[in-house]
């Protein structure tokens, strides 16, 4: 009941994000446009967090969840029917909207229950649930269009999916009634590191030092913005750089297989093929964090992306530009794959203990802002410039984030590992 809502929504979320740039620029849409409209759905998360945050502290994760499932059938119906691009990226933006519900639920879930020992673990195996969706759902895509020969098929799968999550949802278990809150509160040890951070902060902010990170009573996503604004403005905007370069990502390689021309089905076995690689390391990356430290997770992942970027950009008019295409998409997978549960783990380590929602909603805003600006930046450069030079900024700016991970880790997350 932990895992299983994540996977089954991923599994069909994996299937139908390769098609969104082909069903696009069937529309009529060019490279740029149908990289907007891929970015709607990364758009509709971040705009989703907010009212997501408020729902789950209201009505509890299932029912948010389970509500979240039903709207998302609506979008999928849009997808399925839509005759204009105008439709086509609403629908898109609504099952994103929706999508944040199921993200926010489980990681305020996991943080308030889950020890801190082996917390990265534990959200690695969160972040692992996606990554199997975006391994297995890519494929599932190929098989379903090489036996209909239409896109519908993939959306339908979506929908069948959604229907056995939202069945799980209210019928089965309820995990917040079994699991007790509080297993996942900091030691005294690490609430020493967590004053310190804060006595640095109100250093640089001029605020008064007051101790331990102050609980969060449901006082709404923008003041807790405010509140923690200092690690927010600092780790979370390094933090936003990986989660940009994780939603580039998503549109550059279907983006980068429609623009050398190949077919529906290729692009889809390719962006699984990364996909099987990037779920082949989460876990690993939960061991690494939680035995060495997040940086040593953080970093090495950063670099790999960011390098694949940059040489990526460089293919495109090579006449092996199909091999270079796939391996990079390999390198690509490889360098998410280390960063399985990062953003969900940092996250957890920060946050408040005992109300942890609200500072929730404020980091996964941030951090799906970093999501949302990657493909709208990837757009608008592929508009201006090439696509090539698209890709070459999202690694770029990866190696930033790369600096960032390296000055602001040690300063503000729990230095103690049991």
């Amino acid at each position: 009941m932990i895992y299983g809502p994540t996977l089954l929504f991923a599994l069909g979320e994996g299937a139908v994000i390769p098609l969104i740039p082909v069903i696009a620029d069937r529309l009529g849409a060019d490279v740029a446009v149908a990289a907007l409209v891929a970015a709607a759905l990364v758009v509709g998360q971040l705009c989703g967090n907010i009212p997501a945050g408020w729902a789950v502290a209201r009505f509890g994760e299932r029912l948010t969840m389970g509500v979240a499932g039903i709207v998302i059938l609506g979008g999928l119906t849009g997808v399925v029917f839509a005759n204009s691009l105008l439709l086509f990226a609403a629908a898109v933006f609504l099952i994103g909207f929706c999508a944040a519900a199921f993200a926010l639920a489980r990681h305020s879930f996991m943080t308030t229950r889950v020890p801190l020992h082996f917390r990265a673990r534990a959200l690695s195996l969160l972040g692992g649930t996606f990554r199997l969706g975006m391994f297995v759902g890519p494929f599932i895509s190929a098989a379903l269009l090489g036996i209909f020969g239409d896109e519908t098929a993939s959306i339908v799968f979506f929908a069948v999916c959604q229907v056995a999550t939202i069945l799980l949802v209210f019928f089965g278990p309820d995990p917040e009634k079994a699991v007790p809150v509080g297993a996942g509160s900091v030691s005294r040890r690490n609430e020493a590191d967590s004053r310190e951070a804060d006595s640095r902060d109100a250093e640089d902010t001029g605020e008064p030092v007051t101790g331990a990170i102050p609980v969060v009573e449901r006082v709404g996503v923008f003041r807790t913005m405010w509140r923690f604004r200092g690690v927010l403005a600092r780790l979370g905007l390094a933090a936003a750089s990986l989660s940009a370069v994780r939603s580039a990502r998503q549109v550059v390689l279907p983006l980068w297989g429609v623009s050398l021309g190949l077919d529906a089905g290729t692009i889809a076995v390719v962006v699984g093929v990364s996909g099987a690689i990037d779920f082949a390391l989460f876990y690993a990356s939960g061991q690494v964090m939680d035995r060495f430290g997040r940086l040593w997770a953080a970093l090495p992942a950063m670099v790999l992306m960011g390098a694949g970027f940059l040489a990526l950009s460089f293919t495109h008019d090579l006449g092996s530009a199909e091999m270079w295409f796939a391996l990079f998409a390999a390198v690509l997978g490889v360098g998410n794959g280390l960063s399985s549960g990062i953003l969900l783990t940092l996250g957890a380590d920060i946050a408040p203990p005992t109300e942890p929602a609200a500072f929730l909603g404020s980091w996964r805003t941030l951090t799906d802002a970093g999501g949302a600006i990657a493909p709208l930046l990837v757009s608008a450069l592929t508009a201006l410039v090439s696509l090539s030079v698209g890709v070459g900024a999202m690694g770029f700016i990866a190696l930033l984030g790369a600096i960032g991970f390296v000055r602001w880790v040690p300063r503000y997350v729990p230095r103690s590992r049991p």
